[in-house]
């Protein structure tokens, strides 16, 4: 099979980061949501089934089909207003459901009618890039913040990094990552597991639609899926060349439209089970798209793969998977980020200031991406595009040679 063939120690690490940054980062968000509903333990389980499954088979399929490393992830800022809206409402697990269904239901139209690509297909590629570069700064400072905590560990791995860029470039992030387990190993850094073994059952909960819930649950759960996680997930695709010929890559690339179809619907299905967003990732899509999963583009879907993967055992085994991420150190996760983020955040910045005519509009999306600012419960990535494309447009427009230099 090609892809054990196509498959390195880089890539698989590659997909095993970007699983345990994506995961432990914002499982407790999620946890925090299912609470809100007032879940008990069989119905948490049943959430990390369902959304495990969701996740794995909508990044492992598409990439397999592709070879290209789709990346598909729970939504956290939707998780985060679920959290929010559920305890505010005293909204029941049952409308919850369904508001997840009328929101798969609105992320299925987004694909099937195309305007969301169409409109990023409009974004110039220097406020793609700026948006990419925000997003990921924040993590890329972590790395180094988390030094005011755990010093030495902080220290051991930027050495190891460093030294494994100029010995062994490829492996330097799995090595990065070895030399930092060993080390919290041996100095009992690892935070308690609590592992129970067995298989995850999911548990159906039959929707009920109310207006309430639709407009409480439903409209910003699809407005924040779409706004932050969609946007910047369409453009890590862009800045790391796996946009098609019509979107301003080369060749066929990554199809946006049919990836949100797919995202829409598996969360329709899945729903009932405890699915309440899924959509394209940012942040560990970056991970995977990035030379540090491997220098050649072709085989880079390999680490996409693994991570679903990963995702995929998470689901099945819940509870267990859930206990071995979540004991790593919160140190050792924002370094090996922020240490894995380094190159393409490096490219972002360098697109985005390439060109005179865009520069300025892709600093101002960069620097209102990176202030993390929420307005209306909107992120801000959202707003940094939104920032970048006023500016772009009041200086831009009108000009003849605008239009040309839109696309590039």
């Amino acid at each position: 099979m090609r892809f054990f063939k196509d498959l390195s120690l880089s890539a698989f690490s590659a997909g095993f980061v970007a699983v345990l940054v994506g995961f432990t980062s914002s499982v407790a968000i999620v946890f925090q949501a299912a609470l809100a509903f007032k879940a008990g333990p069989e119905l948490i389980t049943s959430w990390m089934w369902a959304l495990g499954l969701g996740m794995g088979l909508c990044t492992v399929l598409p990439s397999l089909w592709l070879r290209k490393p789709v990346m598909v992830a729970w939504s956290t800022p939707g998780a985060a207003v679920l959290a929010t809206a559920g305890l505010a409402g005293g909204f029941s697990m049952a409308e919850a459901v369904g508001a997840f269904m009328l929101c798969a239901v609105l992320i299925a139209l987004c694909g099937v009618t195309g305007w969301f690509e169409r409109v990023m297909n409009r974004l110039p590629m220097a406020i793609a890039s700026g948006l990419l570069a925000g997003v990921l700064t924040r993590f890329g400072m972590h790395a180094f913040t988390a030094a005011q905590s755990n010093l030495p560990l902080v220290l051991i791995m930027l050495a190891t990094y460093l030294l494994g860029k100029r010995l062994a470039a490829r492996y330097a992030v799995p090595l990065t990552l070895l030399v930092a387990v060993v080390f919290v190993a041996a100095t009992s850094g690892f935070s308690s597991a609590g592992i129970s073994l067995g298989l995850a059952r999911p548990v159906f909960t039959a929707p009920l639609f109310t207006l309430g819930a639709a407009i409480s649950l439903a409209l910003p759960l699809f407005v924040v899926t779409m706004a932050s996680q969609n946007l910047p997930g369409v453009a890590v695709i862009r800045a790391t060349g796996y946009a098609g010929a019509a979107d301003g890559g080369t060749g066929e690339g990554i199809p946006v439209s049919k990836i949100i179809t797919l995202t829409g619907v598996a969360t329709l299905l899945l729903a009932p089970f405890g699915a309440f967003a899924l959509n394209f990732s940012a942040i560990t899509a970056a991970i995977c798209m990035g030379r540090e999963a491997h220098p050649d583009p072709e085989r880079r879907y390999t680490a996409a793969v693994s991570c679903g993967a990963i995702y995929m055992l998470i689901g099945l085994f819940g509870a267990a998977i859930t206990g071995v991420l979540t004991a790593f150190p919160k140190e050792l996760i924002a370094a090996i980020a922020g240490l894995a983020l380094l190159g393409t955040i490096g490219g972002a910045l360098a697109t985005a200031v390439r060109d005179d005519l865009h520069r300025e509009a892709a600093i101002i999306t960069f620097l209102v991406t990176l202030s993390g600012v929420v307005i209306a419960g909107v992120g801000s990535a959202f707003w940094g595009v939104l920032a970048g494309a006023l500016a772009l447009f009041v200086q831009q427009y009108g000009k003849s040679h605008f239009s040309e230099h839109r696309t590039h």
